[in-house]
């Protein structure tokens, strides 16, 4: 192929020289490349024959000449176009060519015919994507021929209205295929004589006057090669750029879809999406979630250093309502000072084992916030009167108070608690040796709403404590006097409480076996008895506990002085108890271990620990036995504690060696 127009307007003389020395010409020509895809036309003037064999060029803004046997088409540079009358003529010419070598004849000369088979190929990829422009598809006695007619777009981007190669180049990147309908315009018979385009519709129309013709043309990606090299109900290699040259019947071109660049352009934008998305991409409703599971330490000295936004996340009010501050050294007055002015809506606290808190910190705290309902602080041993004192006075709600091992805890707090909460649920009190029956009954008579009571060797509690308690709270679910000085003559009253559910009565010195048994069956919804160290506990007061226990199921018997006799009265006549543990007990033997095993159907836990006449051969043979129930011995517990070392990574070889 060669020039058809220099830029003088005259015709291109024919090559004279070989073709190696093309590289050393300086070519005439506006891609500065041998002209073997194209014919440009350069020439500002418009005078040429409508009647010539060449196409008719006409001022219409966008000049482009198109081979219609490879398809390819370059625009001309001056402004130079073609009419509807000549494209209309030059349809029906070629329209009248049966042979591909009448074709070919028509448009190129034999010297063009045989460069552009030997390199015409190899050049189509040197073309620029952005020097191709749009074609209109017109059909003509049944043959479709690529007439290029400026085509604007609507509502497509400038920058992909410029056709490119399909084949080879890369100037556009391939995109994912679009599911969506493909658009194809193929004109009906006749339609340059009607004057309209078809496939669009009532959307296309055209000017004649003007040679526009407006259709909704996509512009269309980058393709395979594979796919331009499809069957001819695709777009065939002979279409040539872009598929738009000699189109099939079908309606359709396998890879011009207009959908496709629209998903080409959603999918590079949620691939950029997602290459800058990160957590804090997250509602912060999932981030306060996923920070809820942190605890206090964690939050303030990892996860709110990551950045100002995770700082605020972790300032959040709902973490500063439950704040657990146990064993914290650093935690001092001056700390909840800062709590207490920043965050007043703080609704529980513990800050068990924290030696550098004093009463001027907690009561600070308390009366900065009024809505705190539970308070909890284990071995506090600094804390005394006041730091209660200031709960009871400024938090009037509170439910909860846990204050452990405070010695310097007396009477008057009590007091102060009775007088204040009536809310009061849940008290423990355990080894605060300075209590007496006097705080007790006065806090009794002030939370009656009280359900859950803990004392633990409280050494100047007696049987009038328990009397308060049991008249003036009703609703107690939970009672213990562990290592108190209570005799049978206190706990008698605990048979008025019918909604008792646990009841912890170890190292009572003068508990007898009737109190016990009358507790039981006064008691209809007790779960769990607590019995340990009661050497008074013998096999009668067991076997009365199994058969009116109704509700029981768990029972605590170590160091009692229970035989085989009990065990097996409990295989026989419990139907609930699944918790029996009976360690330190000398007298029991593989007989009870056995029996127990083989005749209770609701037994899931038995304690052997230092049963001395039980052999570890018996139980091996029951572990297999019963699976489903857990066998406690030294052995037994050396064994899952390994199990549970192996399944958490430890091994042998890997411990340090003291």
């Amino acid at each position: 192929m060669g020039h058809l127009l220099s830029k003088n307007g005259h015709h291109l003389k024919k090559r004279t020289r070989k073709l190696h020395h093309r590289k050393k010409k300086k070519r005439n020509c506006f891609l500065q490349l041998p002209c073997m895809l194209c014919f440009i036309i350069q020439s500002n003037n418009p005078g040429f024959d409508e009647d010539s064999d060449h196409l008719e060029t006409g001022i219409n803004g966008s000049g482009c000449r198109n081979n219609s046997i490879t398809g390819i088409s370059v625009p001309g540079v001056g402004g130079v176009g073609i009419g509807t009358a000549a494209a209309s003529k030059l349809a029906e010419r070629y329209a009248t060519l049966t042979s591909p070598e009448d074709r070919s004849r028509f448009l190129l000369s034999p010297q063009d015919l045989a460069i552009w088979e030997s390199q015409g190929r190899s050049l189509l990829s040197a073309v620029p994507g952005k020097l191709v422009p749009q074609q209109a598809l017109f059909r003509t006695a049944g043959v479709s021929v690529t007439i290029p007619i400026p085509l604007p777009v609507p509502g497509c981007n400038s920058d992909y209205t410029e056709m490119v190669c399909k084949r080879k180049c890369s100037e556009v990147q391939r995109c994912t295929p679009c599911k969506q309908p493909r658009c194809a315009f193929g004109a009906p018979d006749g339609g340059l004589e009607n004057g309209g385009v078809g496939g669009g519709g009532g959307e296309a129309t055209s000017n004649s006057a003007s040679g526009h013709c407006h259709l909704p043309l996509c512009p269309l990606p980058s393709s395979s090669a594979s796919s331009s090299s499809a069957s001819s109900s695709s777009c065939s290699s002979g279409d040539g750029c872009c598929g738009l040259g000699l189109h099939s019947d079908s309606p359709h071109c396998s890879d011009s879809s207009p959908c496709c660049l629209n998903h080409y352009d959603s999918c590079q934008a949620r691939t950029s999406d997602a290459a800058d998305l990160s957590i804090n991409h997250l509602p912060s409703s999932i981030l306060l979630k996923v920070l809820s599971h942190l605890t206090v330490k964690e939050r303030c000295l990892c996860a709110s250093l990551v950045c100002k936004y995770w700082r605020d996340l972790c300032l959040d009010f709902q973490f500063w309502k439950q704040i657990d501050l146990s064993g914290l050294q650093q935690v001092n007055d001056d700390l909840l000072v800062k709590i207490a002015s920043r965050r007043q809506n703080v609704t529980e606290i513990n800050i068990s084992d924290c030696r550098g808190v004093h009463d001027h910190g907690v009561s600070s705290l308390a009366s900065h916030c009024p809505g705190l309902q539970k308070y909890t602080a284990y071995r506090c041993k600094q804390l005394g009167d006041m730091s209660v004192s200031a709960l009871a006075t400024h938090c009037s709600l509170l439910v909860k108070v846990h204050v452990g091992n405070q010695d310097k805890l007396t009477d008057e707090a009590l007091k102060k608690l009775g007088e204040h909460c009536s809310e009061l649920k849940d008290l423990h009190l355990g080894q605060c040796y300075s209590i007496t029956d006097e705080g007790m009954v006065a806090l009794a008579r002030g939370c009656r709403k009280l359900q859950r009571l803990y004392l633990q060797e409280n050494k100047l509690v007696t049987d009038r404590s328990v009397r308060a308690v049991a008249e003036h709270c009703p609703e107690l679910q939970f009672v213990g006097f562990m290592g108190c000085p209570v005799t049978s003559q206190g706990v008698i009253h605990l048979t008025a409480l019918r909604n008792l559910n646990v009841l912890d009565l170890r190292h009572i010195s003068e508990l007898n076996n009737e109190t016990v048994m009358e507790v039981v069956r006064k008691c209809r919804n007790l779960s769990s008895l607590n019995l340990c160290l009661n050497w008074s506990i013998n096999d009668r007061c067991v076997e009365i506990i199994a058969k009116e226990g109704r509700s029981l199921k768990e029972l605590y018997l170590v160091s009692c002085k229970i035989t085989d006799h009990a065990l097996i009265a409990i295989g026989q006549y419990s139907s609930t108890i699944e918790t029996v543990d009976a360690g330190w007990c000398k007298d029991i033997t593989d007989q009870g271990a056995t029996q127990i095993a083989q005749s209770s159907k609701s037994l899931r836990y038995l304690g052997l620990m230092r049963c001395d006449k039980v052999n570890e051969e018996t139980v091996e043979r029951l572990v297999v036995q019963y699976p489903h129930i857990v066998f406690s011995t030294v052995m037994q517990d050396c064994k899952r504690t390994l199990e549970r070392a192996y399944q958490m990574g430890w091994s042998p070889n890997t411990s340090n060696t003291s």
